[in-house]
């Protein structure tokens, strides 16, 4: 994002501005409930190997954290021959997945990738340097209950600047999450700002508006008409009881995906909007003895 062999290479416009929200992002207090880890592109050499990507730069630190902005200036080149080139987006992505899988035997809970990248996949060999191979690697996560966010940094709008950002869309829309957010560059105040923003905007979707509902122990059955579902807003210790709802039509409902046969918990509308915002919100499901609900056949 700044190796300066281009004028649209400027660090000053692309990789500084970056950094910094990325920096805030990771030490922010609000950021707490969060863990996170980050990974660099590696060396030439290693770049298109996926043992480069299974452990990260940073491992899984619960945040707020100093650690990602000291890993960030160790990796900062000191000049234009210290840059690392090529972007092995594949690649990145299935030795992420491969950790994820690791780390989910021991703390089992929800991930997602966030892929933050200025150009399109190169580098590597013609097969994995294309877009539709990153598409199906996103499509492989997501199969795994693994979104991609993807974060597009733009080049600035200098003449003979290429379009490097615009197909990255079709990675975000593989992933689950839409499309890409795209960063405009050329006012370095303005690109922290709107990549921040593009942060925020994953921080909030980092509580799930959906649960899966576990297997019932050995010898017992579930019975879908003895479930509660608790919010716990951030800074406070008292949940509050979300109403059942299948028709979702009372403020701060819940209902289930199939009412004959459920097999997920799922916030109604308003419900996930109030929970998304609060970055610190604990939803918990209780499996009561008693019924509390009525569920229509």
């Amino acid at each position: 994002m700044g190796k300066g062999d281009k004028d649209w290479h400027d660090k000053s416009l692309k990789w500084d501005p970056v950094v910094a929200a990325t920096r805030q992002f990771f030490a922010d207090p609000a950021s707490e409930g969060l863990t996170a880890s980050l990974s660099f592109f590696p060396d030439e050499e290693d770049r298109c190997e996926l043992a480069s990507y299974t452990t990260p730069d940073v491992a899984l630190t619960p945040l707020p954290s100093e650690a990602f902005g000291a890993a960030i200036d160790v990796i900062e080149p000191m000049t234009s021959s210290d840059w690392r080139g090529g972007t092995p987006t594949a690649w990145v992505m299935r030795g992420t997945v491969s950790f994820i899988e690791a780390q989910r035997q021991a703390a089992p809970g929800k991930y997602a990738i966030v892929l933050v990248t200025d150009g399109y996949p190169q580098g590597c060999d013609e097969a994995d340097d294309t877009i539709q191979a990153v598409m199906t690697d996103a499509e492989a996560a997501l199969a795994k209950n693994i979104p991609t966010y993807v974060i597009g940094v733009a080049n600035p709008p200098l003449p003979d600047a290429p379009d490097t950002v615009s197909d990255l869309h079709k990675i975000a829309a593989a992933g689950g999450t839409e499309q890409a957010v795209l960063i405009d560059t050329g006012d370095p105040s303005q690109t922290v700002a709107t990549f921040a923003a593009a942060l925020e905007e994953i921080r909030s979707a980092s509580v799930s508006c959906t649960m899966a509902i576990p297997p019932a122990p050995d010898g017992r059955s579930f019975d879908k008409e003895k479930v509660r579902v608790l919010y716990t807003a951030g800074g406070s210790n008292a949940p509050t009881e979300l109403s059942y709802d299948q028709g979702c039509a009372t403020e701060g409902a819940w209902r289930y995906d199939d009412p004959a046969s459920p097999t997920e918990i799922v916030l109604c509308v308003s419900s996930c909007d109030t929970i998304q915002a609060d970055t610190q919100a604990v939803l918990s499901v209780d499996f009561t003895c008693e019924s509390v609900i009525e569920v229509p056949l």
